[in-house]
């Protein structure tokens, strides 16, 4: 079968509800196609990536089977029709991903002292502003900071690195950080609201 387009859907649509089993077997096949590649992108960073964008796929020609009868042309083309079930489809699939239990091998006997979910929402929301404010220092600044602070590197170390004297690497470190606290100051947005 070749590919349909989008007018072509449409044309299907009309001669399904008109009652040709031809035009309901082409139509769902069109349809598979497209939602299948609409599904693959949205449900890619799941587990079973594969296997649920399948039976979304699936479920969505189900549903469109299903709701042809009741179809009214309103002038909007078919293919909205089908991907407002699509994405319903898709929300549904991600619920259901998100919701699955994940096995684990043997369950602990103490307590975890790793981040829980709160403390991770924090370190990703300190780190986005960290990189904000970086992103305020010329690239050398940039680098003695990230070298100094963010990969915990001596002075001396840091100045091998970037050609520069242990002296010339503190100096510069403190200037970035005076500059960094006064655009922390002045910028409301970096700010944690208590």
């Amino acid at each position: 079968m070749t590919p349909v387009d989008a007018g072509g859907l449409q044309e299907l649509a009309t001669r399904a509800l008109m009652g040709d089993q031809g035009a309901v077997a082409d139509l769902l096949e069109a349809v598979r196609r497209r939602v299948h590649r609409y599904c693959r992108a949205r449900l890619g960073r799941l587990p079973g990536a594969d296997q649920a964008a399948e039976d979304a796929a699936q479920e969505v020609c189900i549903a469109v089977l299903t709701a042809l009868p009741r179809y009214k042309d309103t002038g909007r083309p078919f293919e909205a029709f089908v991907y407002r079930i699509a994405a319903n489809k898709v929300a549904d699939a991600q619920r259901a991903a998100y919701r699955t239990p994940v096995p684990t091998d043997e369950v602990p006997d103490t307590v975890s002292d790793e981040p829980g979910p709160e403390q991770l929402a924090l370190d990703a929301f300190d780190a986005e502003t960290v990189g904000r404010l970086l992103d305020h220092l010329p690239a050398k600044l940039r680098e003695i900071i990230t070298l100094r602070v963010g990969a915990g590197l001596s002075a001396e170390e840091t100045g091998k690195s970037l050609d520069m004297t242990a002296g010339a690497v503190r100096v510069a470190q403190h200037r970035a950080m005076q500059r960094l606290r006064k655009i922390a100051m002045d910028d409301a947005s970096l700010r944690v609201s208590s």
